[in-house]
């Protein structure tokens, strides 16, 4: 069943990656987790746990300095992930990193902790804990680790470009 009220963000990575389910409407976080990417491209072909209206993920830009093997398995995933999706009724977007800092900081100089840091303030600000609660009490941000901010920022990045014409 596809949820068209339902964002799936990725942030690709070499062997694994990160994802996270937003609800477009509140910008809430449903479900995030950090994955193999076998375990992720599975759940994609599989359409579990749920299948969204929507797929962002975030794409490899050249700014012109020399990229490492990495860089380039990173770009046979992402090409995966999308192929997975290619059947389903999903709108497939691309964010690039420069958008998130310009998007989320205003600044294209914002580092993953500035990125971090504005998410807190846009939807956690003044909660403890920055938002991530705790397992009897959670958050916003509950189970937030480093690369699962990331997917989240690509999440939020294309919820506003898209809210932009409305």
């Amino acid at each position: 069943m596809q949820r068209n009220d339902v964002l799936l963000a990725i942030d690709p990575g070499t062997t694994e990656s990160a994802y996270c389910f937003i609800d477009k409407e509140t910008y809430k976080p449903i479900q995030a987790d950090k994955i193999p990417n076998e375990k992720l491209l599975t759940m994609l072909l599989d359409r579990s746990p749920m299948c969204p209206g929507d797929l962002a993920i975030e794409m490899v830009a050249s700014y012109g300095k020399p990229v490492g093997a990495e860089v380039f398995d990173t770009c046979v995933w992402i090409g995966r992930f999308i192929q997975a999706m290619d059947q389903a009724p999903v709108t497939i977007d691309y964010v690039y990193r420069m958008e998130e800092r310009q998007t989320i900081c205003h600044s294209g100089k914002a580092s993953d902790a500035n990125i971090t840091q504005a998410l807190i303030d846009r939807f956690a600000k003044g909660v403890s804990n920055h938002g991530k609660g705790t397992k009897k009490e959670p958050g916003w941000f509950y189970g937030f680790r480093k690369d699962i901010w990331q997917a989240y920022a690509v999440g939020v990045t294309y919820i506003d470009k898209h809210n932009e014409g409305r």
